[in-house]
Protein backbone atom coordinates (compact mmCIF):
# COMPACT_ATOMS: atom_id res chain seq x y z
CA UNK A 1 0.00 0.00 0.00
CA UNK A 2 2.82 2.61 1.21
CA UNK A 3 4.25 1.50 -2.45
CA UNK A 4 1.57 2.32 -4.59
CA UNK A 5 0.79 5.67 -2.28
CA UNK A 6 4.35 6.84 -2.98
CA UNK A 7 3.77 6.11 -6.79
CA UNK A 8 0.05 7.98 -7.03
CA UNK A 9 2.11 11.04 -5.09
CA UNK A 10 5.07 11.09 -7.49
CA UNK A 11 2.93 11.13 -10.42
CA UNK A 12 0.72 13.52 -9.01
CA UNK A 13 4.28 15.64 -8.70
CA UNK A 14 5.22 15.06 -11.79
CA UNK A 15 1.79 16.37 -13.44
CA UNK A 16 1.81 19.03 -11.24
CA UNK A 17 5.50 20.10 -12.29
CA UNK A 18 4.54 19.63 -16.26
CA UNK A 19 1.62 22.15 -15.64
CA UNK A 20 3.49 24.87 -13.76
CA UNK A 21 6.40 24.06 -16.96
CA UNK A 22 3.89 24.18 -19.74
CA UNK A 23 1.96 27.63 -18.03
CA UNK A 24 5.69 29.25 -17.80
CA UNK A 25 5.85 27.81 -21.50
CA UNK A 26 2.98 29.83 -22.77
CA UNK A 27 3.60 33.38 -20.56
CA UNK A 28 7.73 33.36 -21.87
CA UNK A 29 5.62 32.29 -25.74
CA UNK A 30 3.28 35.52 -24.97
CA UNK A 31 5.74 37.66 -24.34
CA UNK A 32 7.24 39.94 -27.20
CA UNK A 33 10.78 39.52 -27.28
CA UNK A 34 11.45 42.77 -29.66
CA UNK A 35 11.79 45.92 -27.85
CA UNK A 36 9.26 48.56 -28.49
CA UNK A 37 10.89 51.66 -27.42
CA UNK A 38 14.39 52.79 -27.62
CA UNK A 39 16.23 55.56 -25.65
CA UNK A 40 19.41 57.11 -25.15
CA UNK A 41 22.22 59.88 -26.23
CA UNK A 42 24.10 61.51 -28.87
CA UNK A 43 27.31 62.52 -28.04
CA UNK A 44 29.54 63.42 -31.16
CA UNK A 45 31.28 65.97 -33.43
CA UNK A 46 30.95 67.28 -36.53
CA UNK A 47 33.94 67.26 -39.17
CA UNK A 48 35.88 70.26 -38.95
CA UNK A 49 35.36 70.92 -42.41
CA UNK A 50 31.89 70.33 -44.55
CA UNK A 51 31.52 71.08 -48.60
CA UNK A 52 34.99 72.79 -48.94
CA UNK A 53 34.91 75.07 -46.12
CA UNK A 54 36.49 75.16 -42.20
CA UNK A 55 32.94 75.34 -40.41
CA UNK A 56 33.10 73.23 -37.30
CA UNK A 57 34.30 70.82 -35.64
CA UNK A 58 30.93 71.39 -33.70
CA UNK A 59 29.63 69.52 -30.52
CA UNK A 60 26.55 67.75 -31.14
CA UNK A 61 24.78 66.45 -27.55
CA UNK A 62 21.41 65.49 -26.51
CA UNK A 63 18.65 63.03 -25.25
CA UNK A 64 16.54 61.12 -28.28
CA UNK A 65 13.65 58.34 -28.37
CA UNK A 66 12.73 56.09 -30.91
CA UNK A 67 9.41 54.36 -30.82
CA UNK A 68 8.46 51.07 -33.18
CA UNK A 69 4.75 51.57 -34.32
CA UNK A 70 3.88 47.80 -33.53
CA UNK A 71 3.94 45.66 -36.54
CA UNK A 72 3.35 48.15 -38.81
CA UNK A 73 6.61 48.75 -40.05
CA UNK A 74 6.35 52.10 -38.95
CA UNK A 75 8.72 54.19 -36.53
CA UNK A 76 8.63 57.61 -35.28
CA UNK A 77 11.94 59.28 -33.81
CA UNK A 78 12.96 62.28 -31.86
CA UNK A 79 15.90 64.26 -30.88
CA UNK A 80 16.77 67.15 -28.65
CA UNK A 81 20.60 68.75 -29.33
CA UNK A 82 22.54 71.27 -28.38
CA UNK A 83 25.51 72.63 -30.68
CA UNK A 84 28.32 74.65 -29.95
CA UNK A 85 32.07 74.96 -31.44
CA UNK A 86 34.19 72.93 -29.77
CA UNK A 87 37.39 74.24 -28.55
CA UNK A 88 39.45 73.80 -32.02
CA UNK A 89 37.32 75.81 -33.55
CA UNK A 90 38.08 79.23 -31.68
CA UNK A 91 39.00 81.37 -34.34
CA UNK A 92 37.31 85.05 -35.41
CA UNK A 93 36.09 83.43 -38.76
CA UNK A 94 33.77 81.13 -36.65
CA UNK A 95 32.85 83.54 -34.22
CA UNK A 96 29.45 85.97 -34.40
CA UNK A 97 31.14 89.29 -33.29
CA UNK A 98 27.58 90.13 -32.23
CA UNK A 99 28.30 87.58 -29.65
CA UNK A 100 31.86 88.75 -28.40
CA UNK A 101 34.87 86.78 -28.50
CA UNK A 102 34.04 83.88 -26.11
CA UNK A 103 30.42 83.16 -28.29
CA UNK A 104 30.73 79.10 -29.18
CA UNK A 105 27.43 80.20 -31.66
CA UNK A 106 25.29 77.73 -29.01
CA UNK A 107 22.36 76.75 -30.49
CA UNK A 108 19.67 73.90 -30.39
CA UNK A 109 17.86 71.76 -32.73
CA UNK A 110 14.91 69.25 -32.65
CA UNK A 111 14.92 66.67 -34.79
CA UNK A 112 11.90 64.04 -35.75
CA UNK A 113 11.25 61.08 -38.10
CA UNK A 114 6.96 60.63 -38.26
CA UNK A 115 6.33 57.31 -39.98
CA UNK A 116 9.40 56.17 -40.67
CA UNK A 117 10.13 52.94 -42.43
CA UNK A 118 11.92 50.39 -40.15
CA UNK A 119 13.85 47.94 -42.69
CA UNK A 120 16.11 45.11 -41.12
CA UNK A 121 19.87 45.26 -40.78
CA UNK A 122 21.36 42.40 -42.25
CA UNK A 123 24.00 41.98 -39.50
CA UNK A 124 21.49 42.62 -36.93
CA UNK A 125 19.20 45.98 -35.63
CA UNK A 126 17.58 48.00 -38.02
CA UNK A 127 16.78 51.37 -39.75
CA UNK A 128 14.70 53.70 -39.42
CA UNK A 129 14.48 56.30 -42.68
CA UNK A 130 11.72 59.33 -43.38
CA UNK A 131 12.26 62.91 -44.05
CA UNK A 132 13.44 64.98 -40.91
CA UNK A 133 11.52 67.99 -39.11
CA UNK A 134 14.36 70.09 -38.25
CA UNK A 135 14.12 73.22 -35.63
CA UNK A 136 16.78 75.74 -35.00
CA UNK A 137 16.06 77.15 -31.48
CA UNK A 138 12.25 76.38 -31.99
CA UNK A 139 12.18 77.81 -35.31
CA UNK A 140 12.03 76.04 -38.54
CA UNK A 141 15.68 75.22 -39.29
CA UNK A 142 16.53 77.05 -42.95
CA UNK A 143 17.19 73.56 -44.61
CA UNK A 144 15.97 71.88 -47.55
CA UNK A 145 13.64 68.61 -46.58
CA UNK A 146 16.26 65.93 -46.04
CA UNK A 147 16.21 62.30 -45.22
CA UNK A 148 17.23 60.91 -42.35
CA UNK A 149 18.61 57.26 -41.24
CA UNK A 150 18.73 56.27 -37.81
CA UNK A 151 20.43 52.70 -37.26
CA UNK A 152 20.43 51.14 -34.34
CA UNK A 153 22.69 47.88 -33.82
CA UNK A 154 24.70 46.25 -31.19
CA UNK A 155 26.85 43.20 -30.24
CA UNK A 156 26.32 39.86 -28.57
CA UNK A 157 26.10 41.12 -24.91
CA UNK A 158 24.11 44.36 -25.45
CA UNK A 159 21.69 43.58 -28.83
CA UNK A 160 20.83 46.79 -28.89
CA UNK A 161 23.57 49.44 -27.76
CA UNK A 162 24.63 51.68 -30.84
CA UNK A 163 22.57 54.40 -32.83
CA UNK A 164 23.87 56.91 -35.67
CA UNK A 165 21.88 59.24 -37.55
CA UNK A 166 23.07 60.03 -40.99
CA UNK A 167 21.10 62.64 -43.27
CA UNK A 168 21.32 61.69 -46.84
CA UNK A 169 23.09 64.45 -49.39
CA UNK A 170 20.11 67.02 -50.78
CA UNK A 171 21.38 70.21 -52.31
CA UNK A 172 20.60 72.86 -49.61
CA UNK A 173 20.14 69.92 -47.13
CA UNK A 174 20.70 68.99 -43.74
CA UNK A 175 24.50 67.84 -44.73
CA UNK A 176 26.01 71.23 -44.63
CA UNK A 177 24.97 71.40 -41.52
CA UNK A 178 25.60 68.48 -39.94
CA UNK A 179 27.82 66.99 -42.46
CA UNK A 180 26.94 63.57 -44.35
CA UNK A 181 29.21 61.37 -41.74
CA UNK A 182 27.41 59.29 -39.29
CA UNK A 183 26.33 61.19 -35.89
CA UNK A 184 27.16 58.74 -32.80
CA UNK A 185 25.57 57.95 -29.72
CA UNK A 186 24.73 55.22 -27.17
CA UNK A 187 21.38 53.24 -26.45
CA UNK A 188 20.47 53.36 -22.86
CA UNK A 189 17.19 51.85 -22.77
CA UNK A 190 14.99 49.06 -25.13
CA UNK A 191 12.41 47.66 -23.84
CA UNK A 192 8.59 47.66 -24.25
CA UNK A 193 7.71 49.78 -21.09
CA UNK A 194 6.55 53.18 -22.87
CA UNK A 195 8.55 55.37 -19.77
CA UNK A 196 11.42 57.07 -21.77
CA UNK A 197 14.86 57.88 -19.85
CA UNK A 198 15.12 61.85 -20.58
CA UNK A 199 13.03 62.41 -23.32
CA UNK A 200 9.50 62.47 -24.72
Amino acid sequence: MKSNKKSKNFSLAIRIFVVVMLAMGTSVLAQDPTPKHFSGVINDYTPATIGGKVVGPWEIRGPWSLNLKGDSGKADFSAALTMELSDFTRSAANVDSTSGATSRMQHTHHITIEDGTVTPIPTGGFEVSGPATITKDGSPAPLATTTLNVDITGGTIVEYSNITLTFEVVTGGATGHFGTQAIHGVVRKATNDRKEDGHH
